[in-house]
């Protein structure tokens, strides 16, 4: 990997010394697929995004105007690419397991992970990264609440990453934002959610209410996780998925949820998985998934308590 196929051109991470970075950016093109026999249609995202990002790589001094200010605020940080994990979609077990140690790694070496993935089954191990005394909360964007315990007897799949977050010991609130239509869940589905404690804001309530009932819930410096699946946003400016749903949160409820995020939470990670880019449309999905992550991490190394933790 080279400065001209990395994340905006950020320097790459070479394998060589300590990883020394605030911001570590990882591809992880596989979790655990329904079928073992072939790549998910969700493998080739990393790359896809990452080359959206191009066009940006002699810009990053300029003024972005959704942040206010150039993307790192003219600060001192570090952002290191650190390329994609190698997979098999034959092999899940061995891919849950090296993005579980992979992410804990970067953690310990202070660097906030922003993860690309890979289809909805990624987070699971992302999630399984942070087992430790901290209490987490996670706040997902999706179009579906993911709670099947099983398909086919898989349980770690795309279908099932909420009910697996549920039962992680260090995980303690879920906030669940942007479901619509119809998708994997069934009425039992929704009701073990809600035993659970898992708050649901519909795409209709966000809509109508705003990203600000979300961000109440969310007390000054608590530890938080964003998980972004591509379908919790509207097709019309991301239509890389595989089950596209019409009434979905616009680009800007979007960054306004990451941007408050930031302000009020200790942001401990961030990933955006499910973009699909063979049903992109002249590649305005991975714009707008680029233009996202932009923002985490700009919103990010605005935030206090990622200052704080640097000093």
């Amino acid at each position: 990997m080279t400065h001209e196929t990395t994340f905006a051109g950020f320097p790459p991470y070479t394998g060589i010394g300590d990883l020394s970075a605030d911001i570590a950016i990882i591809g992880i093109p596989h979790g655990t697929p329904y079928d073992p026999s072939r790549p998910s249609s969700c493998a080739q995202a990393p790359e896809a995004i990452r080359r959206a990002t191009a066009r940006y790589a002699t810009m990053l001094g300029n003024h972005d105007f959704d942040l206010d200010g150039p993307l790192l605020n003219n600060q001192d940080i570090r952002v290191v690419d650190y390329g994609n994990l190698p997979g098999d979609p034959s092999e899940p077990e061995q891919n849950r397991l090296r993005a579980t140690k992979t992410v804990r790694s970067l953690i310990g070496a202070g660097a906030v992970p922003i993860v690309i993935g890979g289809d909805d089954s990624v987070p699971i191990p992302f999630f399984r990264a942070y087992q430790g005394d901290e209490s987490i909360t996670v706040i997902q964007v999706d179009a579906h609440i993911d709670w099947l315990d099983e398909v086919n007897g898989v349980t770690e799949g795309y279908s099932s990453t909420m009910r697996r977050a549920s039962e992680m010991p260090w995980i303690e609130r879920l906030i669940q934002v942007g479901m619509r239509g119809v998708g994997s869940a069934r009425p039992e589905e929704l009701a073990a959610a809600r035993k659970y404690g898992a708050e649901i804001f519909t795409a209709k309530v966000v809509h109508e209410r705003g990203i600000e009932p979300i961000l109440s819930l969310i007390k000054q410096g608590t530890a938080c996780l964003l998980t972004i699946d591509c379908d919790g946003l509207e097709p019309s400016i991301m239509p890389a998925v595989n089950a596209p749903s019409p009434g979905g949160l616009s680009y800007m409820q979007v960054i306004e949820l990451i941007h408050g995020l930031s302000k009020k939470a200790r942001m401990v990670g961030f990933d955006i998985v499910e973009f699909v880019p063979e049903r992109d449309v002249n590649s305005l999905g991975a714009l707008t998934a680029s233009r996202i992550v932009f923002n985490m991490i700009g919103s990010l190394v605005r935030s206090e308590f990622f200052k704080n933790n640097r000093s």
